[in-house]
C-alpha cells in the first residue's frame, strides 16, 4: 500500500515519511536505510569537515540506495561559518534534488544557491511567520516543528497539535508536521490536522541502523515523555534533550541572573556530544531527544518502523476512523 500525497509526488517517495536531519546521526548507512524502505532519507551536511567529506558521504550513500534521498544544510551562528557555497555545489554536483534546510535568517542564501540549481527545499521552522516568509522566498515546502520536537523549537512554546492546523491553514506549499511523532498514530493525526507527512528523528535513532552506541537507543526506550529538557532559554536559543547529568547541570549554571553561555559552553560542545553518541556515555554530553521517546519501545529496522507505521496508519484509517463514521 501507497500513502499518495503532495509531498509523495513532490520528493519521487513511496511513503511520506521524512527522516529529519540530525547532527552525527544522519550518515549515509541511515538515509538509505529510510529511503530503501520508501520514505526519505537524509544526510546531515555539517556532520562533515568540509564539501568533499560530504561529497564522498554522499557517493556512499548512492551506492547503498536507488532511491530518492536528500541532504540536510542548517545554518546556524558560529565563529567559523561552513563554506555554504562549496557545500551547495557538492549537492548538486552529486544529482541530489532535495534539501532540508534550517536556521537564522541568513539561510536565504542558501536558498538562493539551491533554487538556482533546481534543487527542491524544505524548510524546517517552528512559526506560522516565518513559514509565510519561506513560501514567499520560494521554498517548495515547509516542515513545522511543534514545541514536542528534539533540537530548537523556538521560543513560542506552540505545540504541533495546534501549530500544523495553523500552519495549514495559511500556506499553499505542502506541510510536513515534526515533533513527537513515532507511529502510525501520529502519522494519521498529522495528516488528519491537513498536513501532506511527517519528518522523524528521535524515533530514527532508535533503529538497527542509526550509527549511535546501543546505549544511547536504550535510553530513548527507558525515558519517559517527561525526560528531556529544555537549556538555553535565557538566551533565547530553547534545544530540548534528553534529561541527564550535564542538562541539569546547564539548568543549574545559567539559572541566576547574569549567567552567560560562556558558563555552560564546555559542558555542550558539540564535540562531546558527537563523543556521547559514539562512546555511549550518556552523562558525558547532551544528546537531543523529543517528547516522541515516551512512545518509543524497541529498535527495529528502518524497514520495520515505516512498514509498521504505515500499516498502523491504514488500520486507524479504514477501520476505527471508518467505523466511528459509520456508526
Amino acid at each position: 500500500m501507497t500513502l499518495r500525497t503532495r509531498i509523495t509526488d513532490l520528493l519521487g517517495i513511496r511513503y511520506p515519511i521524512i527522516q529529519g536531519g540530525m547532527q552525527n546521526v544522519g550518515y549515509a548507512s541511515l538515509a538509505a536505510a529510510v529511503s530503501n524502505a520508501g520514505g526519505l532519507g537524509m544526510i546531515t551536511a555539517l556532520t562533515f569537515p568540509d564539501a568533499r567529506a560530504l561529497a564522498d558521504e554522499i557517493a556512499l550513500c548512492r551506492s547503498l540506495t536507488s532511491a530518492p534521498f536528500g541532504v540536510n544544510i542548517s545554518v546556524f551562528p558560529t565563529m567559523r561559518p561552513p563554506d555554504y557555497g562549496a557545500i551547495v555545489d557538492a549537492v548538486a554536483d552529486a544529482g541530489v534534488g532535495i534539501v532540508e534546510t534550517a536556521g537564522t535568517p541568513a539561510v536565504r542564501e542558501v536558498w538562493d544557491l539551491l533554487l538556482a540549481r533546481g534543487i527542491k527545499v524544505i524548510h524546517k521552522c517552528t512559526s506560522v511567520r516565518h513559514a509565510l516568509s519561506s513560501e514567499r522566498h520560494g521554498v517548495h515546502a515547509v516542515s513545522i516543528d511543534g514545541f514536542e520536537c528534539a533540537g530548537h523549537p523556538g521560543e513560542d512554546d506552540v505545540p504541533g497539535l495546534v501549530l500544523v492546523p495553523a500552519a495549514v491553514d495559511q500556506l499553499k506549499v505542502p506541510v510536513v508536521a515534526s515533533g513527537g511523532i513515532a507511529d502510525g498514530r501520529g502519522l494519521v493525526a498529522a495528516l488528519g490536522l491537513g498536513a501532506e507527512g511527517v519528518t522523524m528523528g528521535t524515533r530514527f535513532c532508535a533503529t538497527q541502523e542509526a550509527p549511535i552506541h546501543e546505549r544511547v537507543k536504550q535510553a530513548y526506550i527507558e525515558n519517559s515523555e517527561r525526560d528531556t529538557d529544555i537549556l538555553f532559554r535565557p538566551f533565547r536559543n530553547s534545544a530540548r534533550v534528553g534529561r541527564n547529568a550535564v542538562s541539569q547541570e546547564v539548568l543549574r549554571r545559567t539559572s541566576s541572573p547574569g549567567a552567560t553561555f560562556a558558563d555552560v559552553a564546555q559542558l555542550v560542545s558539540g564535540a562531546r556530544g558527537k563523543a556521547l553518541l559514539q562512546s555511549g556515555d550518556i552523562d558525558s554530553g547532551i544528546y537531543w531527544a523529543s517528547m516522541a521517546q515516551g512512545l518509543i519501545h524497541d529498535i527495529p529496522t528502518c524497514a520495520e518502523l515505516i512498514e509498521r507505521m504505515v500499516a498502523d496508519a491504514r488500520m486507524i484509517i479504514a477501520g476505527r476512523l471508518a467505523g466511528i463514521v459509520a456508526n
